[in-house]
């Protein structure tokens, strides 16, 4: 029977879609549930349901989505689940235990907000989200984290469960051939610059939520400061803003910084805006796994500055491949960016050993032959207890007491004795 797998994440989550489909290709049946658009997913002939959360804190709205991911899990009965962002890697452990589904993998894709605010509310919030990570360990099967600095804090709180390893990139990597078809496929930078008004001018682009926690009142800054000594610099800024909530930049905010700042909003051509672009500039102030909007500006051949937060460190080798700064520092930022205006050959040369480690290390076929891998090690390991007279499925994803021995056919799991 061919073995099912369901994939659960957020509104981004079709960003994902040549990870489900070369997963699928590998010989697996694949079903993905996201809060964002059905389209993607099914222009790729992949199964499709809804499911619904709340961003940020909302008990009630959290409550809602448990009950609507436990039914899910009841109706589809993958042999695998997997979820990826945050609120997914704490609801599907949850749900997985409340339906007594064993097969339920994390991916950790940074430390997010609880973990990077400074706030009153997110300090408060850091021991009840440990918690629930310890109970969700309780009832996961693996959990993948993109870097070792992840893992090493799971496993210093507790909270990683019985199976953690890294997989770089673990939320998808990047399609390196679909990227650079992207690519050959979009209009000529000029045309680009001619519909966004940037004429001849040099550009420095970000592509990300509109945030203070992804450090974009930071880059406003930093954009006033390179504006001083490179006047025909302008500064594109990618992404939602509306969407945000309260840690959403001000439109006034932005305003504030024309003509030599430029919004577009959203977009889904990405890959063009990049290639039209001189710099890419990244300032997240956040927690963060492996950015693959750095991975995809890196294939674009674009010089990097970030900052020096855990994700980026993964991709940008500071001084060699790009620049690192330290993050709320925009006379720093603004500083780099000027010296790869400046030195078009250095810049050149950082842009190359960039996209040469990203094709080596974050390339879509080495993820999905390491989450292969580990599907198989977790069939494997169902097969060998499924001797013993057990449902192999459940089998392979007890806790402590079911590696210590076989259950006796009909044995209750410790689930159904709760």
């Amino acid at each position: 029977m061919t073995p099912h797998l369901l994939y659960v994440g957020g509104e981004d989550h079709h960003l994902r879609i040549p990870f489900m489909v070369s997963v699928r290709d590998r010989g697996y049946r694949v079903t993905a549930a996201s809060s964002g658009d059905a389209k993607p997913f099914r222009r790729a002939g992949l199964d499709f349901r809804p499911f619904h959360f709340h961003r940020f804190m909302s008990p009630l709205s959290d409550w809602r989505a448990l009950k609507s991911l436990s039914t899910l899990l009841r109706e589809l009965s993958p042999d695998l689940a997997q979820s990826f962002d945050t609120k997914p890697n704490l609801l599907l452990p949850l749900a997985a235990r409340a339906v007594g589904h064993p097969g339920a993998v994390r991916t950790i894709t940074g430390l997010a907000w609880v973990y990077s605010s400074r706030s009153p509310l997110a300090l408060a919030a850091r021991p009840v989200y440990r918690a629930l990570h310890r109970m969700a360990g309780q009832s996961t099967a693996a959990t993948v984290f993109e870097m070792g600095d992840d893992q090493a804090f799971f496993d210093r709180h507790r909270m990683t469960g019985s199976r953690g390893l890294v997989i770089p990139a673990g939320g998808g990597g990047v399609d390196v051939e679909g990227f650079e078809r992207a690519l050959a496929k979009s209009p000529p930078p000029e045309q680009l610059r001619e519909q966004l008004g940037l004429g001849a001018s040099e550009v420095v682009i970000t592509v990300s939520r509109m945030t203070r926690q992804k450090g974009i009142a930071t880059l406003l800054q930093a954009a006033a400061l390179v504006h001083r000594v490179r006047p025909n610099a302008r500064v594109v800024l990618v992404g939602p803003r509306e969407s945000e909530g309260p840690l959403a930049i001000s439109q006034a905010e932005v305003e504030r910084h024309a003509p030599y700042v430029i919004a577009t909003g959203p977009r889904s051509d990405v890959p063009a805006l990049l290639r039209l672009a001189d710099v890419f500039a990244f300032p997240t102030e956040y927690r963060e796994g492996v950015p693959r909007v750095l991975l995809e500006a890196a294939l674009a051949g674009l010089p990097i500055v970030s900052t020096s937060m855990p994700g980026c460190c993964e991709v940008v080798d500071d001084g060699r491949s790009g620049y690192l700064v330290p993050p709320r520092a925009p006379d720093l930022l603004a500083a780099r960016i000027v010296d790869l205006l400046r030195d078009r050959r250095k810049a050149r040369a950082m842009a190359e050993r960039s996209a040469e480690r990203v094709r080596q290390t974050f390339g879509l076929k080495m993820i999905v032959d390491r989450h292969v891998a580990l599907y198989a090690e977790l069939q494997a390991r169902s097969s060998r207890l499924g001797v013993c007279g057990v449902d192999p499925i459940r089998s392979a994803f007890q806790d402590e007491t079911a590696r210590s021995g076989c259950f006796r056919a009909g044995d209750p799991t410790k689930s159904e004795r709760r």
